[in-house]
Protein backbone atom coordinates (compact mmCIF):
# COMPACT_ATOMS: atom_id res chain seq x y z
CA UNK A 1 0.00 0.00 0.00
CA UNK A 2 1.55 3.67 -1.23
CA UNK A 3 0.96 6.11 1.23
CA UNK A 4 -0.18 9.76 -0.55
CA UNK A 5 -0.86 12.80 1.27
CA UNK A 6 -2.98 15.85 -0.64
CA UNK A 7 -1.91 19.00 0.69
CA UNK A 8 -4.58 21.42 -0.91
CA UNK A 9 -6.05 24.54 0.13
CA UNK A 10 -9.26 24.86 -2.49
CA UNK A 11 -11.64 22.07 -1.25
CA UNK A 12 -13.03 20.80 -5.19
CA UNK A 13 -9.52 20.79 -6.13
CA UNK A 14 -8.68 18.13 -3.40
CA UNK A 15 -11.58 16.06 -3.75
CA UNK A 16 -10.72 15.85 -7.49
CA UNK A 17 -7.32 15.08 -6.48
CA UNK A 18 -8.63 12.37 -4.34
CA UNK A 19 -10.79 10.90 -7.30
CA UNK A 20 -7.67 11.07 -9.54
CA UNK A 21 -5.96 8.69 -7.42
CA UNK A 22 -8.59 6.75 -7.23
CA UNK A 23 -9.30 6.02 -10.92
CA UNK A 24 -5.56 5.58 -10.93
CA UNK A 25 -6.23 2.69 -8.85
CA UNK A 26 -9.06 1.34 -11.71
CA UNK A 27 -6.85 2.20 -14.44
CA UNK A 28 -3.66 0.34 -13.32
CA UNK A 29 -4.25 -1.66 -10.20
CA UNK A 30 -1.84 -0.03 -7.77
CA UNK A 31 -3.60 0.69 -4.07
CA UNK A 32 -2.88 3.82 -2.10
CA UNK A 33 -3.89 4.71 1.58
CA UNK A 34 -4.38 8.61 0.91
CA UNK A 35 -4.34 11.52 4.17
CA UNK A 36 -5.98 15.08 2.90
CA UNK A 37 -4.76 18.66 4.38
CA UNK A 38 -5.97 21.84 3.58
CA UNK A 39 -2.67 23.65 4.69
CA UNK A 40 1.03 23.48 4.72
CA UNK A 41 0.59 24.23 8.77
CA UNK A 42 -1.82 21.25 8.75
CA UNK A 43 0.42 18.58 7.46
CA UNK A 44 3.37 19.77 9.37
CA UNK A 45 1.86 19.43 12.82
CA UNK A 46 3.06 16.28 14.20
CA UNK A 47 4.92 15.28 11.11
CA UNK A 48 5.93 11.71 10.50
CA UNK A 49 7.44 10.44 7.55
CA UNK A 50 4.95 7.55 6.81
CA UNK A 51 4.20 9.14 3.58
CA UNK A 52 5.73 7.86 0.30
CA UNK A 53 4.13 10.75 -2.08
CA UNK A 54 3.20 14.19 -1.32
CA UNK A 55 1.14 16.34 -3.39
CA UNK A 56 1.85 19.94 -2.54
CA UNK A 57 -0.17 23.17 -3.74
CA UNK A 58 2.20 26.15 -3.79
CA UNK A 59 0.10 28.70 -3.18
CA UNK A 60 -1.42 28.23 0.55
CA UNK A 61 -3.36 31.09 2.78
CA UNK A 62 -1.12 30.14 5.68
CA UNK A 63 2.02 28.34 4.81
CA UNK A 64 3.03 27.59 1.36
CA UNK A 65 3.90 24.79 -0.48
CA UNK A 66 7.69 25.79 -0.75
CA UNK A 67 7.71 26.83 2.87
CA UNK A 68 6.11 23.51 3.81
CA UNK A 69 8.08 21.15 1.66
CA UNK A 70 11.16 22.54 3.01
CA UNK A 71 10.29 21.93 6.39
CA UNK A 72 9.09 18.21 5.33
CA UNK A 73 12.96 17.55 3.94
CA UNK A 74 13.94 18.36 7.62
CA UNK A 75 12.50 15.38 8.81
CA UNK A 76 12.13 12.90 5.95
CA UNK A 77 14.61 12.84 2.97
CA UNK A 78 12.88 10.23 1.05
CA UNK A 79 9.47 11.52 0.46
CA UNK A 80 8.42 12.23 -3.14
CA UNK A 81 7.65 15.55 -3.42
CA UNK A 82 5.00 16.86 -6.08
CA UNK A 83 3.85 20.60 -6.58
CA UNK A 84 0.73 21.80 -7.52
CA UNK A 85 0.83 25.31 -9.44
CA UNK A 86 -0.33 27.62 -11.35
CA UNK A 87 2.39 28.77 -12.54
CA UNK A 88 5.79 26.72 -13.63
CA UNK A 89 8.24 29.47 -12.73
CA UNK A 90 7.16 28.66 -8.72
CA UNK A 91 7.73 24.95 -9.42
CA UNK A 92 11.31 25.63 -10.60
CA UNK A 93 12.25 26.09 -7.63
CA UNK A 94 11.28 23.23 -6.22
CA UNK A 95 14.20 21.19 -7.47
CA UNK A 96 16.04 23.21 -4.16
CA UNK A 97 14.02 20.53 -2.34
CA UNK A 98 14.48 17.80 -4.51
CA UNK A 99 10.99 18.15 -5.64
CA UNK A 100 10.03 14.88 -8.39
CA UNK A 101 8.41 17.25 -11.06
CA UNK A 102 4.90 19.60 -10.40
CA UNK A 103 1.77 19.49 -12.44
CA UNK A 104 -0.31 22.67 -13.36
CA UNK A 105 -3.46 23.92 -12.36
CA UNK A 106 -6.48 23.30 -13.89
CA UNK A 107 -4.82 19.57 -13.06
CA UNK A 108 -6.35 17.61 -15.78
CA UNK A 109 -6.60 13.48 -15.28
CA UNK A 110 -3.93 12.48 -17.62
CA UNK A 111 -1.05 15.00 -16.13
CA UNK A 112 -2.11 14.18 -12.77
CA UNK A 113 -1.52 10.40 -13.70
CA UNK A 114 2.00 11.26 -15.52
CA UNK A 115 3.02 12.25 -12.30
CA UNK A 116 1.58 9.37 -9.95
CA UNK A 117 2.93 6.39 -12.56
CA UNK A 118 6.41 8.64 -12.28
CA UNK A 119 6.26 8.78 -8.56
CA UNK A 120 5.24 5.13 -8.35
CA UNK A 121 8.06 3.90 -10.65
CA UNK A 122 10.82 5.84 -8.37
CA UNK A 123 9.29 4.16 -5.39
CA UNK A 124 9.28 0.55 -7.06
CA UNK A 125 13.14 1.14 -7.63
CA UNK A 126 13.91 2.26 -4.02
CA UNK A 127 12.79 -1.63 -3.20
CA UNK A 128 15.34 -3.27 -2.05
CA UNK A 129 16.08 -6.69 -4.30
CA UNK A 130 18.08 -9.53 -2.96
CA UNK A 131 20.17 -12.30 -4.57
CA UNK A 132 20.78 -15.53 -2.61
CA UNK A 133 24.17 -17.08 -3.52
CA UNK A 134 25.49 -20.37 -2.35
CA UNK A 135 29.08 -20.00 -0.47
CA UNK A 136 31.05 -22.44 1.25
CA UNK A 137 29.08 -23.63 4.52
CA UNK A 138 25.35 -22.08 3.85
CA UNK A 139 23.95 -19.15 1.67
CA UNK A 140 24.68 -15.26 1.86
CA UNK A 141 21.74 -12.78 1.12
CA UNK A 142 23.15 -10.09 -1.05
CA UNK A 143 21.74 -6.89 -1.77
CA UNK A 144 21.70 -6.32 -5.31
CA UNK A 145 22.46 -2.74 -5.31
CA UNK A 146 25.12 -3.31 -3.49
CA UNK A 147 26.91 -5.21 -5.91
CA UNK A 148 29.51 -3.72 -8.22
CA UNK A 149 29.50 -6.38 -10.77
CA UNK A 150 30.34 -10.19 -11.19
CA UNK A 151 33.31 -11.16 -12.92
CA UNK A 152 33.43 -15.24 -14.43
CA UNK A 153 36.17 -17.37 -13.24
CA UNK A 154 36.10 -20.83 -14.54
CA UNK A 155 33.46 -22.40 -12.86
CA UNK A 156 33.24 -20.08 -10.67
CA UNK A 157 31.59 -16.64 -10.05
CA UNK A 158 33.35 -13.46 -8.44
CA UNK A 159 31.33 -10.84 -6.84
CA UNK A 160 32.24 -7.27 -6.38
CA UNK A 161 30.31 -5.97 -3.81
CA UNK A 162 29.97 -2.66 -1.49
CA UNK A 163 30.61 -4.59 1.76
CA UNK A 164 33.49 -6.97 0.34
CA UNK A 165 34.24 -9.39 -2.40
CA UNK A 166 33.87 -13.15 -2.19
CA UNK A 167 33.03 -16.15 -4.69
CA UNK A 168 30.67 -18.80 -5.24
CA UNK A 169 30.19 -21.70 -7.63
CA UNK A 170 28.09 -21.41 -10.94
CA UNK A 171 28.00 -19.71 -14.24
CA UNK A 172 27.70 -16.09 -14.87
CA UNK A 173 25.15 -16.92 -17.35
CA UNK A 174 23.04 -18.40 -14.37
CA UNK A 175 23.89 -15.12 -12.36
CA UNK A 176 22.95 -13.20 -15.12
CA UNK A 177 19.20 -14.87 -15.24
CA UNK A 178 18.65 -14.59 -11.53
CA UNK A 179 19.95 -10.88 -12.24
CA UNK A 180 16.99 -10.25 -15.03
CA UNK A 181 14.98 -8.10 -13.08
CA UNK A 182 18.06 -5.77 -12.17
CA UNK A 183 19.75 -2.80 -13.86
CA UNK A 184 22.89 -5.13 -15.04
CA UNK A 185 24.23 -5.86 -17.99
CA UNK A 186 27.70 -7.35 -19.67
CA UNK A 187 30.52 -4.99 -20.86
CA UNK A 188 32.13 -7.83 -22.29
CA UNK A 189 31.74 -11.53 -22.05
CA UNK A 190 33.41 -12.07 -18.35
CA UNK A 191 32.04 -9.33 -16.87
CA UNK A 192 28.27 -8.29 -15.64
CA UNK A 193 28.14 -4.93 -14.35
CA UNK A 194 25.77 -3.20 -11.76
CA UNK A 195 24.49 0.06 -14.13
CA UNK A 196 23.49 2.07 -11.11
CA UNK A 197 27.01 2.12 -10.03
CA UNK A 198 28.50 3.39 -13.13
CA UNK A 199 30.33 6.32 -13.27
CA UNK A 200 31.62 7.09 -16.40
CA UNK A 201 32.01 5.15 -19.12
CA UNK A 202 34.57 5.50 -22.19
CA UNK A 203 35.38 4.47 -25.42
CA UNK A 204 36.94 1.12 -24.31
CA UNK A 205 36.75 1.46 -20.14
CA UNK A 206 33.48 1.54 -17.76
CA UNK A 207 34.40 3.12 -14.17
CA UNK A 208 32.08 0.51 -12.55
CA UNK A 209 32.39 2.25 -8.15
CA UNK A 210 36.12 1.97 -7.63
CA UNK A 211 36.56 -0.15 -10.30
CA UNK A 212 37.50 0.18 -14.36
CA UNK A 213 36.56 -2.37 -16.56
CA UNK A 214 37.55 -3.30 -20.11
CA UNK A 215 34.36 -2.59 -22.73
CA UNK A 216 34.50 -5.31 -25.72
CA UNK A 217 33.78 -4.13 -29.03
CA UNK A 218 31.15 -6.85 -29.65
CA UNK A 219 29.41 -5.58 -26.10
CA UNK A 220 30.31 -1.81 -26.32
CA UNK A 221 26.50 -1.23 -28.39
CA UNK A 222 24.81 -3.32 -26.54
CA UNK A 223 25.82 -1.96 -23.46
CA UNK A 224 25.72 1.57 -23.85
CA UNK A 225 21.61 1.20 -24.94
CA UNK A 226 21.19 -1.01 -21.87
CA UNK A 227 23.19 2.18 -19.54
CA UNK A 228 21.53 5.16 -21.66
CA UNK A 229 17.72 3.20 -20.62
CA UNK A 230 18.65 3.02 -17.30
CA UNK A 231 19.59 6.74 -17.02
CA UNK A 232 16.93 7.57 -18.79
CA UNK A 233 14.36 6.17 -16.59
CA UNK A 234 15.84 7.20 -13.65
CA UNK A 235 15.66 10.43 -14.73
CA UNK A 236 11.72 10.18 -15.24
Amino acid sequence: MIRVAIVEDDAEVREALQEYVRRYTRQYGTEFEVAVFADGLDILDNYRAVYDIVFLDVEMKHLDGMTTAERIRQMDADVILVFITNMAQYAIRGYSVGALDYVLKPVPYFAFSQQLLKAVARLEKRTKRYLTVPVEGGLRRLDTASIYYLESEGHRVHFYAEDGDFSAPGSLKTFEEKLADCPFARCNSGYLVNLAQVRELRQSTVQVGPWELQVSRPKRKVFLAALTDYIGGEGS
